[in-house]
């Protein structure tokens, strides 16, 4: 049945809920949706269901709640609704529409006074003198601190660092405790994890929302931790968040940032350029200056804050790590072949979240070009996609463009736990990162990667920064051209027609992997750098 002749349709817009389509209902996420209408045309989506809805997370946390009620109204000639996680509806009349108009005009008008309040704030943040913290007491047990504005959280490579890091840390401290915008799988079952999230305030302001967010957290989060000083507060950062520093400052405990790139860039070259972008990166910037740690995963991302002013001894260079005992090459795959159907296939396979950095669409252009220029591997061969994410139309278009449907499966989001048995079933592991769009230095380091290692596959990857450091072409991997189609196609074949190569690569990668990059040992980078920077006796003012 075409894909758009379903009756009823449901939108997942941070939502965890993992609801396969039927003839009746059609089911996509929001960027999915928002690229098919683009495609296909408004007009042809004009009241093309008789029901939608949109399930969410919380109905709280749904962000855009007017637009998206209108957009549930454009498409639907029939009921509509928002539908949370906890069972709560809410219907879409015209009595909703008009609050949720009122609630929108509301924020408007609040805004100016808002941005004058956080002014002040920032201004009073900046002009307190960085003084060092006195080291880390291990009997205390450290606070982690999730802020962002994201909340269905099932897989991913940032589930992988959170998690890696939260579960090591009791190896060091007192009993980890979580304060986190949500539950963020395979974190230890034990960890003290309590959940803040927003109150409604600015949701139709993506900016504003997480500015405002700040008291709310900070106030929460204080209530949540009491009154006994943690050992530390350690902040994976967000968007305009100031809590961990706040939180830093008012216990005198060390600050450790872990900053995995500029959100202002990130939303210049792969989203939508901030309305408030000078306010967004001043509170970069004075979280940066008043981190007693700065923690990054590349040398790329260190030479950027180095060139920005920032002091290059309190930025440690940590690349992202890997729990060896769950990634391992005695972890079987044959139950996820079986029921795929892919049993008797040399399987290339990705895991990730599709983002525009990942090259998900070119692998699969180069896999359709493989299969183009010898056929006679459509019989052998399979593509197996993890994941999902804002490139998957486009990865979607070029399964299409090459037919290749039979030598396919796009899996669509799986929970994190079950990414070991998917990579288990694969024969070669494919890391085709590109560049980035500006010509910047690439500054990831990708979670997969080490993930991939830690399986002992064959790994075909991308020659690209971190990654060309970390695989040695010929020895861990088999390296290809960044952003070279041709280049990822012959790459593939080579170790498809290879399985000796494949599995001395994947040894080697294996034996690397553990020697270097465990999340303990990450953490212990962390904690020992630290120690470095914040001895007991030293509580002089820092330069920035």
């Amino acid at each position: 049945m075409s894909r758009f002749s379903a009756e009823h349709l449901t939108i997942l817009r941070d939502s965890t809920a993992m609801l396969k389509p039927t003839p009746e209902r059609a089911v996509r996420n929001f960027e999915e949706l928002r690229t098919e209408i683009l495609t296909t045309g408004p007009l042809r989506n004009l009241l093309r269901y008789r029901t939608a809805e949109i399930r969410t997370w919380r109905l709280e946390t749904l962000p855009q709640p007017l637009k998206s009620a209108l957009l549930l109204r454009v498409l639907s000639r029939g009921r509509c609704q928002f539908h949370d996680e906890l069972g709560r509806v809410r219907r879409i009349g015209i009595l909703a529409l008009v609050q949720l108009a009122w609630e929108w005009l509301r924020d408007k008008l609040r805004e100016p006074a808002a941005l004058r309040c956080l002014e002040r704030e920032l201004a009073e943040l900046e002009n307190v003198p960085a003084a060092r913290q006195a080291a880390p007491q291990p009997e205390r047990s450290p606070v982690y601190l999730r802020t962002d504005l994201c909340f269905a959280i099932r897989s991913g490579g940032s589930v992988g660092h959170i998690a890696g890091v939260l579960n090591q840390l009791d190896q060091f401290f007192g009993p980890p405790h979580f304060v986190t915008t949500a539950s963020i799988p395979t974190v230890r079952a034990d960890v003290q994890t309590d959940l803040i999230w927003p109150d409604g305030r600015f949701a139709s302001s993506g900016e504003l929302r997480s500015l405002s967010f700040n008291g709310k957290f900070y106030r929460d989060a204080l209530d949540r931790i009491g009154g006994n000083p943690p050992a530390l507060i350690y902040q994976r950062y967000s968007l305009n968040n100031i809590c961990g520093l706040k939180l830093s400052r008012h216990f005198g405990v060390p600050f450790v940032l872990e900053y995995n790139g500029s959100e202002v860039w990130i939303h210049r070259n792969w989203g939508r350029p901030l309305k408030h972008e000078g306010l967004s990166d001043r509170i970069e910037a004075l979280n940066i200056r008043a981190a007693d740690l700065v923690v990054v995963v590349s040398q790329a991302m260190q030479d950027e804050l180095v060139q920005r002013g920032f002091a290059a001894e309190r930025i440690l260079v940590n690349p992202n790590g890997v729990d060896s005992d769950v990634y391992a090459p005695t972890v079987c795959g044959s139950t996820v072949r079986r029921r795929l159907g892919i049993d008797q296939r040399t399987v290339i396979g990705f895991i990730g979240t599709f983002g525009p950095w990942h090259g998900a669409e070119q692998l699969a252009d180069a896999f359709g070009r493989l299969l183009e220029q010898s056929p006679e591997n459509r019989g052998r061969l399979h593509l197996l996609l993890i994941g999902d994410g804002a490139r998957m139309p486009e990865v979607r278009r070029q399964v299409e463009r090459y037919q290749m449907a039979d030598n396919c499966t796009l899996t669509g989001l799986i929970p994190q736990a079950e990414g070991p048995e998917y990579l288990a079933a694969c024969d070669v592991l494919a890391s085709p990162h590109v560049p980035n769009p500006d010509g910047t230095p690439f500054f990831g380091s990708p979670t997969k990667l080490f993930e991939y290692m830690a399986m002992g596959r064959g790994i075909v990857a991308s020659d690209l920064d971190q990654i060309g450091d970390i695989l040695d072409h010929g020895r861990t991997a088999w390296m290809v051209r960044p952003d070279d189609v041709d280049a990822l196609s012959s790459g593939l074949l080579r170790l498809c027609d290879d399985q000796e190569l494949r599995q001395r690569l994947g040894t080697a990668a294996r034996e690397h992997v553990l020697a270097h990059f465990t999340w303990r040992e990450h953490t212990r980078r962390i904690l020992a750098r630290l120690e470095q920077l914040c001895p007991a006796a030293d509580r002089a003012p820092r330069a920035a």
